[in-house]
Protein backbone atom coordinates (compact mmCIF):
# COMPACT_ATOMS: atom_id res chain seq x y z
CA UNK A 1 0.00 0.00 0.00
CA UNK A 2 1.51 3.26 -1.13
CA UNK A 3 1.55 6.68 0.58
CA UNK A 4 -1.20 8.75 -1.50
CA UNK A 5 0.67 11.43 -3.04
CA UNK A 6 -1.21 14.65 -1.16
CA UNK A 7 -0.05 12.71 1.83
CA UNK A 8 3.87 12.76 0.95
CA UNK A 9 2.79 16.53 -0.66
CA UNK A 10 1.82 17.62 3.30
CA UNK A 11 4.58 15.68 4.71
CA UNK A 12 7.17 17.67 3.02
CA UNK A 13 5.55 21.04 3.54
CA UNK A 14 5.31 20.19 7.25
CA UNK A 15 8.49 18.65 7.75
CA UNK A 16 7.01 16.00 9.35
CA UNK A 17 8.63 12.92 6.71
CA UNK A 18 10.61 11.78 8.99
CA UNK A 19 7.16 10.45 11.45
CA UNK A 20 6.34 7.17 11.83
CA UNK A 21 2.90 6.79 10.02
CA UNK A 22 -0.18 4.31 11.21
CA UNK A 23 -0.09 1.08 9.60
CA UNK A 24 -2.55 2.25 6.98
CA UNK A 25 0.35 4.40 5.34
CA UNK A 26 3.01 2.21 5.34
CA UNK A 27 4.02 0.21 2.24
CA UNK A 28 3.24 -3.29 2.53
CA UNK A 29 3.54 -5.92 0.30
CA UNK A 30 0.71 -7.43 1.05
CA UNK A 31 -2.79 -7.05 2.92
CA UNK A 32 -4.06 -8.83 5.53
CA UNK A 33 -6.94 -10.55 3.36
CA UNK A 34 -4.87 -11.55 0.81
CA UNK A 35 -2.98 -13.14 3.62
CA UNK A 36 -5.86 -15.00 4.90
CA UNK A 37 -6.67 -16.20 1.94
CA UNK A 38 -3.04 -17.52 1.19
CA UNK A 39 -2.86 -18.94 4.42
CA UNK A 40 -6.14 -21.06 4.32
CA UNK A 41 -5.22 -22.10 1.04
CA UNK A 42 -1.83 -23.32 2.47
CA UNK A 43 -3.20 -25.04 6.07
CA UNK A 44 -4.52 -28.90 5.67
CA UNK A 45 -7.09 -27.75 8.85
CA UNK A 46 -8.89 -25.01 7.03
CA UNK A 47 -9.03 -27.13 3.37
CA UNK A 48 -5.50 -26.76 2.10
CA UNK A 49 -3.02 -29.30 1.95
CA UNK A 50 -0.99 -31.48 4.39
CA UNK A 51 2.34 -30.16 5.45
CA UNK A 52 3.79 -33.63 7.37
CA UNK A 53 3.17 -31.96 10.49
CA UNK A 54 0.34 -32.13 13.13
CA UNK A 55 -1.60 -29.72 10.31
CA UNK A 56 -2.63 -27.98 13.03
CA UNK A 57 -4.11 -24.11 12.27
CA UNK A 58 -1.71 -21.37 11.95
CA UNK A 59 -1.00 -17.99 12.13
CA UNK A 60 0.53 -15.65 9.68
CA UNK A 61 2.32 -11.96 9.86
CA UNK A 62 3.72 -9.81 7.14
CA UNK A 63 6.39 -7.31 8.08
CA UNK A 64 7.24 -4.45 5.34
CA UNK A 65 10.76 -3.79 4.56
CA UNK A 66 11.21 -1.86 7.58
CA UNK A 67 10.21 -4.10 10.07
CA UNK A 68 6.74 -3.17 10.72
CA UNK A 69 3.93 -4.89 11.36
CA UNK A 70 1.58 -4.29 8.35
CA UNK A 71 -0.71 -7.65 7.99
CA UNK A 72 -1.82 -10.55 10.37
CA UNK A 73 -4.08 -13.70 9.98
CA UNK A 74 -4.89 -16.92 11.42
CA UNK A 75 -6.38 -19.87 9.70
CA UNK A 76 -8.86 -21.18 11.71
CA UNK A 77 -12.12 -20.00 12.87
CA UNK A 78 -11.26 -18.51 16.20
CA UNK A 79 -8.52 -16.69 17.79
CA UNK A 80 -7.29 -19.84 19.68
CA UNK A 81 -7.69 -22.32 16.97
CA UNK A 82 -4.37 -22.23 16.56
CA UNK A 83 -1.68 -21.65 19.89
CA UNK A 84 -2.18 -18.28 20.87
CA UNK A 85 1.87 -17.79 21.21
CA UNK A 86 2.18 -18.85 17.85
CA UNK A 87 1.12 -15.16 16.73
CA UNK A 88 4.41 -13.27 18.29
CA UNK A 89 6.23 -15.87 17.17
CA UNK A 90 5.38 -15.72 13.76
CA UNK A 91 5.80 -12.06 13.85
CA UNK A 92 9.03 -12.47 14.77
CA UNK A 93 10.30 -15.04 12.44
CA UNK A 94 8.93 -12.33 9.96
CA UNK A 95 11.22 -10.11 11.67
CA UNK A 96 14.63 -12.20 11.54
CA UNK A 97 14.19 -13.43 7.62
CA UNK A 98 13.33 -9.57 6.31
CA UNK A 99 16.22 -8.24 9.13
CA UNK A 100 18.70 -11.12 7.62
CA UNK A 101 17.82 -10.86 3.52
CA UNK A 102 19.13 -8.84 1.23
CA UNK A 103 18.77 -8.34 -2.75
CA UNK A 104 21.11 -10.93 -3.88
CA UNK A 105 20.86 -13.52 -1.04
CA UNK A 106 18.07 -14.87 1.02
CA UNK A 107 18.35 -16.31 4.33
CA UNK A 108 15.01 -18.11 5.92
CA UNK A 109 14.91 -18.60 9.76
CA UNK A 110 15.50 -22.22 9.01
CA UNK A 111 18.91 -21.38 7.54
CA UNK A 112 19.86 -20.05 10.90
CA UNK A 113 19.63 -23.17 12.61
CA UNK A 114 22.97 -25.01 12.71
CA UNK A 115 25.18 -21.57 13.01
CA UNK A 116 23.24 -20.58 15.91
CA UNK A 117 23.92 -23.80 18.35
CA UNK A 118 26.97 -23.82 20.32
CA UNK A 119 30.25 -23.13 18.90
CA UNK A 120 28.44 -21.72 16.01
CA UNK A 121 29.40 -18.79 13.99
CA UNK A 122 26.13 -16.98 14.52
CA UNK A 123 26.20 -18.40 18.21
CA UNK A 124 23.93 -15.94 20.81
CA UNK A 125 22.47 -13.85 17.86
CA UNK A 126 18.94 -14.76 19.44
CA UNK A 127 20.21 -12.39 22.02
CA UNK A 128 20.74 -9.27 19.72
CA UNK A 129 17.41 -8.03 19.24
CA UNK A 130 15.16 -7.80 22.21
CA UNK A 131 11.91 -6.98 22.05
CA UNK A 132 8.74 -5.82 24.25
CA UNK A 133 5.60 -6.33 21.93
CA UNK A 134 2.92 -3.56 22.22
CA UNK A 135 0.21 -4.54 24.75
CA UNK A 136 -3.23 -4.71 23.90
CA UNK A 137 -7.08 -6.22 23.69
CA UNK A 138 -6.41 -9.49 23.38
CA UNK A 139 -9.88 -9.46 21.92
CA UNK A 140 -8.41 -6.98 18.77
CA UNK A 141 -5.51 -10.26 18.01
CA UNK A 142 -5.56 -11.21 14.30
CA UNK A 143 -7.72 -8.18 13.21
CA UNK A 144 -7.28 -5.28 11.68
CA UNK A 145 -7.13 -3.42 15.07
CA UNK A 146 -4.15 -5.72 16.34
CA UNK A 147 -1.80 -4.14 18.07
CA UNK A 148 1.28 -5.58 16.31
CA UNK A 149 0.06 -3.84 13.36
CA UNK A 150 2.25 -0.71 12.86
CA UNK A 151 4.79 -1.55 15.27
CA UNK A 152 8.22 -2.61 14.93
CA UNK A 153 8.80 -6.15 15.38
CA UNK A 154 12.21 -7.76 17.22
CA UNK A 155 13.06 -10.91 17.84
CA UNK A 156 15.40 -13.41 16.73
CA UNK A 157 13.95 -17.05 15.29
CA UNK A 158 16.35 -19.47 14.37
CA UNK A 159 13.98 -22.40 12.83
CA UNK A 160 11.49 -22.78 10.49
CA UNK A 161 8.48 -20.47 9.30
CA UNK A 162 10.10 -17.58 8.47
CA UNK A 163 10.83 -15.87 4.84
CA UNK A 164 12.03 -12.76 3.04
CA UNK A 165 9.56 -11.40 0.69
CA UNK A 166 11.13 -11.13 -2.76
CA UNK A 167 8.51 -8.82 -5.74
CA UNK A 168 10.92 -9.70 -8.34
CA UNK A 169 12.84 -6.30 -7.62
CA UNK A 170 14.40 -6.86 -4.49
CA UNK A 171 12.95 -7.45 -0.77
CA UNK A 172 10.57 -6.19 0.16
CA UNK A 173 9.49 -7.22 4.12
CA UNK A 174 8.90 -10.91 5.66
CA UNK A 175 6.61 -13.68 6.64
CA UNK A 176 6.31 -15.58 9.67
CA UNK A 177 4.24 -18.26 9.78
CA UNK A 178 3.71 -20.49 13.38
CA UNK A 179 1.58 -22.99 15.02
CA UNK A 180 2.77 -26.26 13.82
CA UNK A 181 6.26 -27.93 13.79
CA UNK A 182 8.96 -25.85 12.76
CA UNK A 183 9.32 -27.69 9.84
CA UNK A 184 5.73 -27.98 9.08
CA UNK A 185 5.81 -23.63 9.30
CA UNK A 186 8.34 -23.76 7.14
CA UNK A 187 6.43 -25.79 4.48
CA UNK A 188 3.23 -23.32 5.38
CA UNK A 189 5.47 -20.35 4.84
CA UNK A 190 6.56 -21.62 1.42
CA UNK A 191 3.35 -22.25 0.23
CA UNK A 192 2.18 -18.64 1.42
CA UNK A 193 4.36 -17.27 -0.30
CA UNK A 194 4.28 -18.95 -3.25
CA UNK A 195 0.40 -18.00 -3.30
CA UNK A 196 1.36 -14.12 -2.69
CA UNK A 197 3.54 -14.04 -5.87
CA UNK A 198 6.35 -12.62 -3.59
CA UNK A 199 8.92 -15.44 -4.28
CA UNK A 200 10.94 -14.13 -6.62
CA UNK A 201 14.23 -14.96 -4.37
CA UNK A 202 17.60 -14.42 -6.26
CA UNK A 203 20.14 -16.71 -4.38
CA UNK A 204 20.30 -17.91 -1.32
CA UNK A 205 22.66 -20.45 1.39
CA UNK A 206 21.40 -23.66 -0.50
CA UNK A 207 22.51 -23.47 -4.00
CA UNK A 208 19.61 -25.24 -5.76
CA UNK A 209 16.33 -23.74 -3.73
CA UNK A 210 17.26 -20.49 -2.21
CA UNK A 211 16.40 -20.14 1.03
CA UNK A 212 14.92 -23.63 1.28
CA UNK A 213 15.10 -26.00 4.53
CA UNK A 214 18.67 -27.80 4.34
CA UNK A 215 18.20 -31.37 6.32
CA UNK A 216 21.59 -32.22 6.39
CA UNK A 217 22.42 -32.90 10.24
CA UNK A 218 24.34 -35.55 11.41
CA UNK A 219 23.70 -37.93 14.47
CA UNK A 220 25.93 -35.30 16.29
CA UNK A 221 24.03 -32.53 15.06
CA UNK A 222 26.55 -30.83 12.85
CA UNK A 223 25.41 -29.40 9.34
CA UNK A 224 27.63 -30.57 6.67
CA UNK A 225 26.30 -27.09 4.85
CA UNK A 226 26.80 -24.98 8.72
CA UNK A 227 23.12 -23.93 6.94
CA UNK A 228 21.31 -26.96 8.55
CA UNK A 229 18.24 -27.61 10.44
CA UNK A 230 17.06 -30.83 12.23
CA UNK A 231 14.18 -32.67 10.85
CA UNK A 232 10.59 -33.22 12.87
CA UNK A 233 8.57 -36.00 13.72
CA UNK A 234 6.48 -36.42 10.50
CA UNK A 235 6.81 -36.25 6.90
CA UNK A 236 8.14 -32.62 6.80
CA UNK A 237 11.15 -32.99 5.09
CA UNK A 238 9.01 -35.36 2.28
CA UNK A 239 6.48 -32.79 1.67
CA UNK A 240 9.17 -29.89 1.08
CA UNK A 241 11.03 -31.80 -1.18
CA UNK A 242 8.09 -32.39 -3.09
CA UNK A 243 7.03 -28.89 -3.34
CA UNK A 244 10.67 -27.60 -3.65
CA UNK A 245 10.72 -26.10 -0.02
CA UNK A 246 13.74 -28.12 0.61
CA UNK A 247 17.12 -30.25 0.72
CA UNK A 248 17.70 -33.31 2.01
CA UNK A 249 16.03 -35.72 4.13
CA UNK A 250 14.38 -39.21 2.36
CA UNK A 251 11.38 -38.91 0.12
CA UNK A 252 8.87 -41.25 0.76
CA UNK A 253 10.06 -42.43 4.20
Amino acid sequence: MRIAPLLRLVLAVTGLVGIVLPAEAQQCPTESPKLLSALKSSVAAAGGPANGGFDTHEWAVVVNRQGVACAIAYSGPTQDSQWPGSRLIAASKAATANGLSLADMALSTANLYASAQPGGSLFGIQDTNPWLPPGGDPSTFGTNRDPLLGSSVGGVVVFGGGLALYDGNGVVGGLGVSGDSSCADHNVAWRVRLALGLDKVPAGVSPKAKDAIIYDLDPNGKSASGWGHPKCAGTEADVAAEIGAGVGGSLGK
